[in-house]
């Protein structure tokens, strides 16, 4: 195979030599734009930056860097404290960055981790992430990445650590229908994103398990905000009154389902039954409270953590990567049993 050159690349951009291998070097003389496009490119094209991989590996800084989706969420925040701690004890300082669920955010967030040198980076992605150009630039370069939460699904061989969002799925809707629901809709997430693909995956082999017909009309996807939750609720029973059960991809969306029933005077759960996903601390607070599945999110950042700290003390092999999946547990509170109420 023909190895890819600096000129090839300056060509194909229509750009100078000398810009493309400063951006390749990650230099200050060229903006983010210009290096986020020759890093692209450069990727795509398979070119192997080794000047970016000397460059980064020639001394160690004791930093790692964390991009999270948004550090007001409960989760989110719970694995940050894992995290840090346990890079701490390990002698790592962390920089902690939010992308706030952009893409555009996350790529320059990653850039600039890359060019500040950190020794390695953990990341859960954007639900705008569907290119993950700027991340295969990472592991082409020799810097530890890690996953948690959310992951790319073409970047096969990464190292993550995840929930089995299937299996969590599967006994939430399964506790929905032992508890004599059948109508049971979804709230889910952006599909370009394997998390809610696979929690859809677990509502619908929980449907298919109890022999109830699956109908997409009662699937919809969303950003999972409160306000999605509420006006998707308002609009599912205006078409299909019958519902008697939803099963949210996060909390943040059945709290807002759970709102907008209250205001309608629909009874929960004797009429509609709910069920979250990530078990925040409003979950126990809110009335009714809210069954959700607990994603245990400081051992994940525990487990995350001493992974990567592993792959930057070289105690894994360069060619082992890890794949680590935590059993998640249904936390049955009022909004879905009946019993307790």
């Amino acid at each position: 195979m023909k190895k890819i050159t600096i000129h090839e690349i300056a060509k194909i951009l229509k750009i100078d030599s000398s810009t493309v291998s400063r951006a390749l070097n990650n230099s200050s003389r060229v903006n983010e734009k210009t290096k986020m496009l020759v890093l692209a490119k450069a990727n795509e094209l398979g070119y192997k930056p080794n000047l970016i991989a000397a460059n980064l590996r020639r001394s160690r800084s004791n930093t790692i860097g964390v991009v999270v989706p948004r550090i007001t969420r409960h989760f989110f925040s719970s694995t940050i404290s894992g995290i840090e701690e346990t890079a701490y004890n390990s002698g790592f300082n962390v920089v902690i960055s939010q992308s706030l669920e952009k893409l555009s955010r996350e790529q320059k967030i990653v850039n600039n981790l890359f060019s500040n040198r950190v020794d390695g980076i953990l990341i859960s992605v954007s639900m705008e992430t569907i290119d993950s150009s700027h991340l295969k630039i990472l592991e082409d370069s020799g810097l530890p990445l890690v996953f948690f939460d959310r992951h790319m699904a073409d970047m096969k061989d990464s190292n993550r650590v995840l929930i089995d969002d299937v299996a969590g799925a599967f006994e939430g809707v399964s506790h929905l229908i032992e508890n004599n629901c059948r109508k049971i809709a979804h709230f889910s997430g952006p599909q370009t994103l394997e998390i809610y693909k696979n929690r859809l995956a677990g509502y619908r082999n929980a449907l298919d398990k109890h022999r109830i017909v699956f109908d997409p009309d009662l699937v919809v996807m969303s950003n999972l905000l409160q306000e999605d939750g509420y006006r998707i609720t308002q609009d599912l029973l205006k078409k299909h009154p019958d519902i008697d059960a939803i099963f949210s991809a996060n909390d943040q969306a059945a709290i807002g389902a759970i709102n907008y029933l209250k205001s309608i005077g629909k009874r929960i759960p004797d009429e509609i039954a709910i069920v979250g996903f990530s078990n925040e601390p409003i979950s126990e607070l809110i009335e009714p409270s809210l069954t959700s599945i607990d994603q245990f999110g400081v051992e994940i950042g525990r487990i995350s953590c001493n992974l990567l700290m592993d792959k930057i003390k070289k105690k894994d092999s360069e060619t082992a990567h890890r794949a680590i999946y935590l059993k998640p547990s249904l936390m049955i509170r009022s909004s879905s049993d009946k019993k307790l109420i």
